[in-house]
């Protein structure tokens, strides 16, 4: 299942990409963020210390968890600022936090954190605004390497149909 969670105001790329998915035939879920409300993780711990798995932050972000650990791919769209995601598509995967262990391992020659759950979910960027692509797409690449899974690029808006080329 494909996870798509826009976290722009933007619903016609929502709409775009339901569309192509549905020509594609493809099992997927669009998560429009506007309206919801998602806070910033605070790196309290609780979600390796006291709550295992949970985060403590009690908002809508909690029923977008569950959808992320299921699915076999995340693309998250976002606005830009300051060249980067904005701070709604930065709080998709700072929130991510409670998939990962306190406990570390060496994968490779670098140290990374125990996955809590044995399903991973590859990951995906689609920006909307000024962004350097090769920067975004290393930050990804360090991301999914940290959560043991695959990265599927980043893409500016203008690819939106290549980027639903690498839905399945």
């Amino acid at each position: 299942m494909v996870l798509i969670i826009n976290t722009t105001s933007n619903s016609n790329m929502s709409e775009i990409l339901k569309g192509l998915l549905n020509q594609k035939k493809t099992d997927f879920d669009v998560i429009d963020t506007a309206d919801m409300n998602i806070s910033h993780c605070m790196g309290c711990g609780h979600c390796w210390l006291k709550n295992p798995g949970t985060c403590v932050i009690n908002d809508d972000y909690a029923g977008i968890m569950q959808k992320i650990i299921t699915a076999d791919q995340l693309w998250v769209i976002s606005d830009t600022a300051l060249g980067f995601l904005n701070h709604k598509g930065k709080n998709v995967f700072d929130r991510i936090l409670p998939i990962l262990c306190i406990y570390l391992e060496f994968r490779g020659d670098q140290m990374r954190h125990i996955l809590r759950y044995d399903k991973r979910t590859d990951i995906g960027i689609i920006y909307q605004g000024e962004a350097n692509r090769n920067y975004l797409q290393q930050w990804l690449d360090r991301c999914t390497d940290n959560l043991d899974s695959k990265s599927l690029g980043a893409y500016p808006v203008a690819e939106l149909k290549e980027a639903a080329k690498c839905m399945h």
